[in-house]
């Protein structure tokens, strides 16, 4: 998912400011244009009629900053049919902000509030867009920063197999999951592909293994401390949908997950900043463009 300047799509819509323009090497052939005359009347002070020639016939120059385009061919007089106008479209994506050359896309924004129907007890649409957009950067970060360090990917069997255990306790998912069909029907409903959950929830597991590997040390959540979440946090919302929830030694690793997460964030939260000064990371006001 890593978005560079050579992202496809992000600048092609500047193809557009030339709407209308003859292609070079595509212009339709033109009739000869008479070559010019000097005459007496036409003669500026000090001039032959040979060096008039010859300053009507040479190609002019353009001035100032434009000077190093190149030289302009004089055109015919006759006007030019005017270019057609350009159909109105529908603006497929935006730039919102630029993490160390990686971009940050409106579409990433939607997309991550579609993912929140997949994180573990959150609450889907429940974030405002400045944290999502502030999670998107935190993410980019600790992408970046990740690929730096050896051992931190995910084995794609590993990915399977939590989305497998994802599908069998969410509590959404209850009743309408167990068959394949319903299990990718809930999947597209939220606007993904299983191929496409596959890959976010794998960069998922990267980004919390490089969190665990990076600063779990010393950091310790206890059985009481995750049955407390269990008891408060998880049988509130099983009761919500009135569903039975999982029994706490089949969900406990996952709520331990979580607990690593919160346990972690002030020491991840110190770090992201020093990242955000040492690094570039720019947020587009609306209709900036990117220089």
């Amino acid at each position: 998912m890593e978005r560079r300047w050579h992202k496809t799509g992000i600048v092609a819509g500047l193809a557009c400011v030339l709407a209308g323009s003859v292609a070079l090497g595509q212009a339709p052939a033109l009739a000869p244009i008479p070559e010019p005359k000097a005459t007496p009347a036409n003669l500026a002070p000090g001039q032959t009629a040979a060096t008039a020639e010859t300053s009507l016939t040479a190609p002019r120059k353009l001035h100032g900053e434009a000077e190093s385009l190149g030289v302009v061919t004089l055109l015919p007089s006759e006007a030019l049919d005017p270019p057609e106008a350009a159909v109105p479209g529908v603006v497929a994506d935006q730039v919102i902000g630029v993490v160390n050359g990686d971009l940050i896309l409106e579409s990433d924004v939607d997309e991550e509030r579609r993912f929140e129907a997949f994180e573990p007890f959150s609450a889907p649409g429940s974030s405002t867009r400045d944290k999502i957009v502030e999670r998107l950067i935190d993410r980019t970060l600790i992408l970046q920063q990740s690929k730096l360090q050896p051992g931190s990917g995910v084995p794609l069997d590993k990915v399977k197999a939590q989305l497998q255990s994802l599908r069998e306790d969410l509590p959404a998912c209850k009743g309408r999951c167990e068959t394949e069909a319903g299990w990718e029907k809930f999947v597209s409903d939220r606007g993904f592909t299983m191929e496409q959950l596959t890959e976010r929830w794998q960069q998922r597991m990267e980004i919390l293994k490089f969190i665990e590997m990076r600063f779990r040390a010393g950091i310790e959540v206890t059985p009481a401390e995750i049955q407390a979440y269990y008891t408060k946090n998880m049988l509130p919302e099983y009761a919500k949908v009135k569903q039975t929830p999982p029994k706490l030694a089949v969900i406990s690793d996952r709520v331990q997950e979580v607990l690593l997460e919160q346990k972690v964030s002030g020491l991840l939260s110190d770090w992201l900043q020093s990242l955000k000064a040492e690094g570039n990371v720019r947020m587009m006001r609306p209709g900036e463009v990117q220089p």
